[in-house]
Parts: structure tokens; sequence; C-alpha cells
């Protein structure tokens, strides 16, 4: 095991810059996602982490060691690809020991950590299989196999189950879940889908244009989101912001949303706003509900809203709002809504909504 510690990173191809000054330390032990949209850099890190791209500028250090001169196979780190890269004609056990048995490693040794690595996986009824044999999340369990047998210091993931249906993708969370707080090796982990980011990380690392916009706790950048960008990024459903207007009258402040005036409670009144500052109102649809009892509780308000569309899946709808002539979604008991057109109260929870400038769209 080892801590990953990056300073200055620059990555150039030609005229384009794709990372620009990364600066991350990953303690040892950690659980680490980069996550962001196609072409934010996420996936050029980890290649130049792992050696198979040569960084332009700046550190890597690995275990307190610079390794940019080194070899990808020197730099004692193990890679999971999308595309797993098994050998077709090998069986699952000539899969996972074959960097062994290429390192000369004694074959009772191999035999040993090739058969933990299944145990591990759950595939050791399949070892004597072929690759064609194996269903996609069967694939990618061997594709991680190869990788445990070598004790790396660290693990690299490059979008490992972006290739898996849904319930496998599922699935496979769980088990490289399950697998790091077994071995507790440092594990660097690259997805675009921030589901994967939110329920395998210990730590989030969001990426745009080649730059790090937020890292922290999954928790910490859904709850408390440092720009419209990360705001939106995370959630399903997003984010819905609503333009207005900061209020300030002495220790009071509200929000004007057109004809609407949002009340803050007094823990959001302090915040760095002036008076008739234009901002974003940031609101999750589960920071909204269906009104019950005759008045909000605390920190909440109530609203008159219409419903513009619905999305049932289960035991929950999401309602497509109107709400002081802007759309905000809502997350609703499936039955606290019928049909499109419908009025219905709301209480928003203010306490939880998140404000942004409008300008620099940067949390206030």
């Amino acid at each position: 095991m080892a801590e990953v510690k990056i300073t200055g990173l620059h990555k150039r191809y030609g005229a384009f810059h794709a990372v620009k000054g990364i600066d991350l330390h990953i303690p040892d032990g950690e659980f680490t996602v980069l996550v962001g949209p196609s072409g934010c850099g996420k996936s050029t890190l980890l290649r130049t982490i792992a050696g198979l791209e040569e960084a332009s500028g700046g550190t890597i250090e690995i275990g307190g060691q610079v390794v940019n001169d080194h070899r990808p196979r020197d730099r004692d780190v193990a890679m999971v690809f999308q595309d797993y890269a098994l050998y077709p004609h090998m069986t699952v056990a000539n899969n996972i020991g074959f960097g062994l048995k290429a390192r000369k490693m004694p074959r009772a040794e191999v035999e040993k950590r090739v058969t933990e690595a299944a145990r591990m996986l759950g595939i050791t009824q399949l070892l004597d299989r072929l690759p064609r044999q194996l269903s996609g999340g069967q694939r990618q369990r061997v594709a991680i196999g190869r990788a445990i047998v070598r004790n790396p210091r660290v693990f690299l993931f490059d979008e490992p189950l972006s290739n898996l249906d849904a319930q496998l993708r599922d699935e496979m969370r769980g088990e490289i879940k399950r697998l790091h707080q077994e071995i507790a090796t440092t594990i660097i982990y690259v997805t675009h889908d921030q589901i994967e980011a939110m329920t395998l990380a210990d730590r989030i690392v969001l990426m745009r244009d080649g730059v790090i916009e937020q890292q922290g706790a999954p928790l910490d950048l859904f709850e408390r989101p440092a720009t419209t960008f990360v705001a939106g990024f995370l959630g399903s459903p997003k984010m819905s912001f609503l333009p207005g207007k900061f209020l300030r009258d002495g220790s009071a402040a509200a929000i004007s949303l057109g004809d609407v005036l949002m009340p803050l409670p007094p823990a959001r009144a302090s915040i760095a706003a002036a008076d008739g500052q234009l901002i974003l109102l940031g609101l999750r649809p589960e920071h909204l509900s269906r009104a019950e009892g005759p008045a909000p509780v605390p920190g909440h308000i109530r609203q008159e809203a219409v419903v513009d569309l619905i999305q049932p899946t289960g035991s929950r709808s999401y309602a497509t709002l109107r709400l002081a002539g802007a759309p905000a979604m809502a997350e609703l008991q499936a039955h606290d809504v019928s049909r499109p057109g419908e009025r219905l109260a709301i209480d928003i929870n203010m306490n939880r909504a998140s404000i942004f400038d409008a300008q620099t769209q940067r949390a206030l």
C-alpha cells in the first residue's frame, strides 16, 4: 500500500492542454474516485499516474518516491481497463496468473495467489473456463483478479463498469466496495457516472476542463457544492436552479423569485451576499415535498406549484413543477400527484437549499 502525491501535474498533446496543473494527495488506503464529464482529463490523469502517458510537467510520487521516469511495470501499480483485456485462448486461471508467471514467480506461489483472488471475487468455479464462456460481469471479475494477484501498492481502475448493463453495474459496484474493505489498498478509480462515484468513494475528485473543480467526501460535495457545475453534476435527478434576487433587511434576509418572496431561516441569512444581488437558488428534488399540516415546519416555506410532468419510479414519483414561474423537480410519494396541470401546495426546505452568485456561479 502507498500514498499517491501529485504536484503541479500537466499533460499536453501538442496545443491541447488536457491536464492543467493538478495538485492531489491521496492517502494510503483511500478509495479516490476521479469523476467528470467526457473530456475533462480524468482518464488522462489516471494513465499518467500509471506511466502509460508521459507527464508534460509536475511530479508523481507513489509511496514517497518520484516515479516520473519509471516504466509502468516499475511503478508497482495494477490497472483494470473497461475492455477487460483478457487473453481469449487462456483459461481464467492462466489469465489471472499470467503476469506472475511472466515475472518467473514459483508455480506454487502463483497457484496460491490465483486461488485466493478467485475466492475473494467468487469465481473459483470459473478457473478452468475460457473468456468467451463468461458473462461480462464474470470477465470483469477476472480482470480485477489479475490485478489483485500482483499485490500492487496502488490499484487504478479506468471506467471498469461502463460496458456492463445496469443490473451488473449495481452488482459489481458492491463487489468492488467489498473488495476494498477486504484488501484496504489505495484505489484510484475513474468514472463518468456520478452514482458510481457517490457509492464507491471515500473521496470524490470532480474534474472539469483539466482542473479539479472540487474534492471531498461524497456527502460534502453533494450537500455543499462549491459551484453550480458541481451541484448539477452530482445528484440524480439533478439540482434545479431558479433565478432570483437576494434581499437583506438588517439581520433578516429573503430571496425574491419574481413576485414570490422566500424568507431565509436565520442560519442562512448571514451568507455573504449584498442586498439586490442576483442569485441562483439551488433546490434538489428531495428539498421539495407535498405540504402536510396547517403550517410548514421551521426552516421550510410553503408555495403553490403547478405540475408539468410526472415520472413514476415505483414508490416515488419525480414531478417537474412550475414554481414561481421556473421549472423545479420534486421527489414525491407515488400517490402525492396524479396528473399534469394539477396544483399542489409544496413545502420547500430552505435549510438545505444552495445559493449561488448568478454571475460567478459559485456558492455564497
